[in-house]
């Protein structure tokens, strides 16, 4: 494969970032997919996401779960762990920021399927877990059935 596209990214190797303040500063990159007839799931955890409550200004932390089928690009992880960070000091509620995530990813990669799963910790004893599903959900139930029936043989 023609590796030109390398070029093209400007945060992966980059000798000096400069971190995105808030999401709409944030870059998403993306690489070519070099196996786009192939249906396959690519997995994106993130243990670290910080955001801030819009009413409060308290932090929230979670897990991040990321899940999406590539068609023809895959997201530069690079790209991906600046523009979650650009959270950090953004007031956004736990279910906004997750469909934003999974919008923002499908508007740069634009998947066969997504989905993201926010692992939020308990604030006043309650713990928001998000889940936000875009695109071929019978595609993504069938490699996820495929693949637990793989691993049960």
């Amino acid at each position: 494969m023609d590796e030109g596209y390398l070029a093209d990214l400007s945060l992966l190797g980059a000798s000096q970032i400069n971190y995105p303040q808030n999401p709409e500063q944030a870059k998403l990159e993306a690489i070519p997919n070099q196996w786009p007839q192939h249906d396959y799931l690519v997995n994106l955890d993130c243990h670290e996401f910080t955001c801030l409550c819009p009413k409060t200004g308290q932090p929230d932390f979670a897990k991040l779960y990321i899940t999406y089928i590539p068609k023809n690009h895959l997201i530069e992880s690079k790209a991906l762990k600046l523009y979650l960070f650009s959270f950090r000091n953004h007031g956004i509620f736990h279910e906004f920021v997750i469909n934003k995530i999974a919008t923002d990813l499908k508007n740069a990669i634009d998947p066969k399927f997504i989905q993201v799963f926010g692992d939020f910790m308990p604030r006043g004893g309650i713990a928001i877990r998000p889940v936000v599903q875009l695109g071929d959900r019978d595609l993504y139930k069938s490699l996820i059935t495929t693949s637990l029936n793989t691993v049960k043989e």
